[in-house]
């Protein structure tokens, strides 16, 4: 298959902090911060161009304080910016919180800002021109416009016969959202890629891989990344691969199951078979863990 890919989701700014040992309540605690670009759906944009993809495109919503260099960002890793920018409010904003031990596992505080802000009024079905691949972030899910833009997307992909795919991008929000009201508005997807715990979190299941065919009867392609233990490829109810992870020494997880998108949907593209397009999202997100930030790695890292 050719064609471009196009990505419809948040752009944030992320601010990453790499700290040893426990946070100290109360006081200071030691720390490397940096601020990144991030965001799920253009981080998978970035990695999709890193892995190859030569046309991939990005639908996002910034505010007037950082537009200009998100859009410099986006194009500087290979992507085609759509970005509407929100008179508003300003740019969503990540603080994420790095365990600096051998896990390098991240939290989260989440200021979506105008990336949730999406809404049908800023999609064109122009969009689609020229586009084999649509993928959704699943972040669109947690407000009421970037829903309605969600819907309009994925109806005019499928009338187009555009094949879609999405992340459900966290298990917390998930939680809010509620599962019934996820698996209603995920009717139509082509290819879920869930994580462990939003893969168990959708179906009850406590077991990964009976999660993952459980969701492969609703939706016909199910990719479960199982982080340091690869992924699990489900079809029509069956677990039909599981793929092992790339050893990495992880230095920060964020971003990883971004990377792992990304290359997974490059290779797909470039006419791989859900296991070998897999297989190139487990090596993607092994280079992720390894360096700090969300995106690829570039040439002054």
């Amino acid at each position: 298959m050719s064609g471009a890919l196009l990505v419809v989701g948040d752009v944030v700014t992320d601010v990453v902090a790499r700290h040893v040992g426990p946070l100290a309540s109360g006081t200071d605690t030691a720390a490397v911060i940096r601020t990144l670009p991030g965001g799920a759906g253009a981080n998978v944009a970035c990695w999709a161009a890193h892995w190859g993809c030569p046309d991939v495109r990005l639908l996002g919503r910034v505010g007037a304080d950082a537009a200009a260099w998100h859009a410099r960002e986006l194009c500087g890793s290979g992507v085609r910016p759509h970005l509407v920018v929100d008179a508003e409010a300003a740019t969503g904003t990540v603080i994420c919180l790095v365990d600096g031990s051998a896990s390098a596992e991240r939290t989260f505080l989440t200021d979506s800002g105008a990336c949730l802000r999406l809404d049908p009024g800023d999609w064109s079905d122009t969009l689609l021109d020229g586009v084999a691949r649509m993928h959704l972030s699943g972040y669109l899910l947690f407000s009421e416009s970037s829903r309605a833009l969600l819907r309009v997307a994925l109806t005019t992909a499928r009338a187009r016969g555009v094949p879609v795919s999405l992340d459900p991008a966290s298990a917390g929000f998930l939680t809010d959202l509620g599962v019934g009201r996820f698996l209603t508005l995920s009717e139509g997807l082509d290819v879920l890629l869930p994580s462990r715990d939003e893969a168990c979190l959708l179906t009850g299941l406590p077991d990964p891989g009976d999660a993952a065919a459980k969701l492969s009867r609703h939706v016909p392609l199910v990719v479960a990344k199982q982080g340091p233990d690869g992924a699990l490829v489900a079809v029509s109810g069956t677990v039909r691969a599981r793929i092992p992870a790339v050893p990495a020494t992880p230095r920060d997880t964020t971003g990883a199951g971004d990377a792992f998108t990304g290359a997974f949907l490059a290779a797909l593209l470039a006419g791989a078979e859900a296991e070998e397009a897999t297989a190139e999202g487990c090596r993607a997100g092994a280079m992720a863990v390894e360096k700090v930030g969300g995106r690829p790695p570039t040439d002054v890292e």
